[in-house]
């Protein structure tokens, strides 16, 4: 541990300092705050931002501020975790989770129902974050980890991560519906939304199966777009996220871990160094995204009947060859 470290000034980069002085100032004086707090698993850079701006960081018991580097041997504290910087960071881990009808996403619910996070492992050091939300009552993937920077590439907007519904309505859709949500787009109270793809599974009777998928996560936006067409929906499950599938063999409430060569692929596509280090390029990292999602095959699923036990198999009932048994496409 550096004990010197404990007593030098925290210090800021100016903006109209040079450039090379800049550099160099940075091998000095460390890492900045919210990505140490970010990489060990807290939440999002922009996350750590809000926390130390509402005081909720210290640095060897003093409070943090923004802008505020650390270097190795510091303690930093935030909402009762404790980490020492230059400590060995745990690696990356992500889980994939069934999650089933009448779980909610959340660990703090007013009405104490059953959460996801209760059938998580649990860990000893940082905290499983979820990759997005399924409602209350949808079914399908999630997807869980502990870092923060991942968590925070699939989430965020910018990069249009590719959501991938199978859909149950009360109906059949018409031509001009099709056309509609494909191309002109279907105005919600919070804006228009659009599906990037979308396939008739067939059906039987009054319900009828759809294949979607579009490139964001608004709440509900997929029951509210088919109400808003007359056709509500009465079972709903996530089948794909990213690259990432619901594996075929993962029964409801349960979980599977990606392993080292899993991992590695997916934190590659989302634009980030495997050991860790310095994320890149905010401007690659969408044109990586995009060349993984066209250069993929995604498999069609029979949905129209049985459709817990198909939602992540080809029509013929096997598993792509594309995949791995955790549903990660190659």
């Amino acid at each position: 541990m550096n004990k010197k470290s404990k007593l030098m000034p925290r210090k800021t980069l100016a903006d109209d300092e040079p450039v090379d002085d800049k550099l160099s100032d940075e091998k000095l004086i460390g890492e900045k705050l919210q990505k140490v707090l970010a990489q060990a698993g807290f939440g999002s850079r922009r996350t750590m931002e809000e926390w130390i701006a509402a005081g909720r960081v210290s640095v060897n018991g003093e409070p943090a501020t923004l802008g505020m580097r650390v270097v190795e041997g510091d303690l930093v504290k935030a909402d009762r975790r404790t980490i020492r910087v230059g400590e060995r960071a745990h690696a990356a881990r992500v889980l994939l989770y069934h999650k089933p009808e009448g779980e909610i996403v959340s660990r703090d619910d007013p009405e104490k129902r059953a959460s996801v996070f209760d059938k998580l492992p649990k860990l000893r050091d940082g905290k499983w974050i979820a990759i997005g939300r399924l409602d209350f009552n949808t079914s399908g993937l999630l997807i869980f980890t502990t870092s923060g920077e991942l968590a925070n590439r699939l989430m965020h907007p910018r990069f249009e991560v590719e959501r991938e519904y199978a859909v149950r309505v009360q109906g059949a859709m018409t031509e001009e519906q099709i056309t509609r949500v494909l191309k002109d787009g279907v105005e919600l109270e919070d804006g228009p939304v659009k599906f990037e793809k979308l396939q008739d599974e067939g059906g039987e009777g009054f319900n009828h199966w759809y294949r979607v998928m579009l490139k964001e996560g608004r709440n509900r936006v997929v029951r509210r777009t088919f109400d808003a067409l007359g056709l509500p929906v009465s079972r709903l499950m996530r089948v794909r996220f990213g690259i990432i599938n619901l594996p075929p063999r993962l029964k409801r409430g349960m979980t599977t871990e990606l392993d080292a060569g899993e991992l590695a692929q997916v934190l590659d596509w989302a634009g980030i160094v495997p050991d860790g280090g310095e994320l890149q390029q905010d401007s690659s990292a969408p044109r990586q995204i995009e060349r993984a999602q066209a250069v993929k095959a995604v498999p069609r699923p029979a949905v129209a009947r049985g459709a817990d036990r198909g939602a992540s198999r080809t029509r013929g009932g096997r598993m792509s060859g594309g995949k791995s048994k955790t549903g990660v496409q190659r």
